[in-house]
């Protein structure tokens, strides 16, 4: 499928590799960020939403990273981790395999057909085959998956009395697009 397939079917022009590399940038720093109020209190750090939560972000970040790379995809068991802490170094390691790969990417790759091995869920669910997607739907797909459920974290944070960070794509860029600070 090229870009031009994807015009015709009224989807939007494919995004520039310098702008996904700043989303994936921000998608570490999301990730961060959140777990340092996660963490910033035993009783947010050992809520059962917010590990699984959390943990579940890193569990499909390092499945996309896997279909991309075709490396084994590690880590469904949230059980084997001891603690939030655990989980939160978990997460942290991947982000740099994930950045070096968005980072290697030039743009004939991104409209390269991909599979993803959960797709067929989409014939249970919804009763039809899904359609062929590119490399940089999955690329989309994973930072809008991540930033969904760090929403929900946060709304669980407030839920437990903590004051939710912001984590929005705009707020860091306002700030000047930091880099992470993790709190692991």
């Amino acid at each position: 499928m090229t870009s031009q397939d994807l015009a015709v079917k009224g989807q939007p022009p494919r995004v520039e590799t310098d702008q996904l590399n700043r989303t994936y940038r921000h998608m570490e720093w999301a990730d961060a960020t959140i777990w340092r109020a996660a963490l910033s209190d035993r009783t947010y750090a050992e809520d059962d939403f917010v590990r699984a939560s959390l943990h579940h972000i890193h569990f499909v970040q390092r499945a996309y990273l896997g279909v991309w790379t075709g490396e084994a995809i590690d880590g469904d068991d949230e059980d084997r981790f001891d603690d939030a802490e655990a989980v939160a170094r978990w997460g942290r390691e991947a982000h740099p395999r994930i950045r070096g790969f968005v980072e290697g990417l030039d743009r004939s790759r991104l409209d390269r057909p991909m599979s993803l091995p959960w797709a067929g869920h989409l014939l249970r669910d919804a009763g039809r085959e899904p359609d062929v997607t590119s490399m940089e739907e999955t690329l989309h797909q994973l930072a809008a998956h991540s930033s969904h459920h760090r929403a929900q974290v946060n709304r669980r944070l407030r839920v437990l009395g903590a004051e939710p960070p912001p984590i929005d794509y705009i707020y860091w860029a306002w700030i000047g697009r930091p880099e992470p600070e993790w709190p692991v």
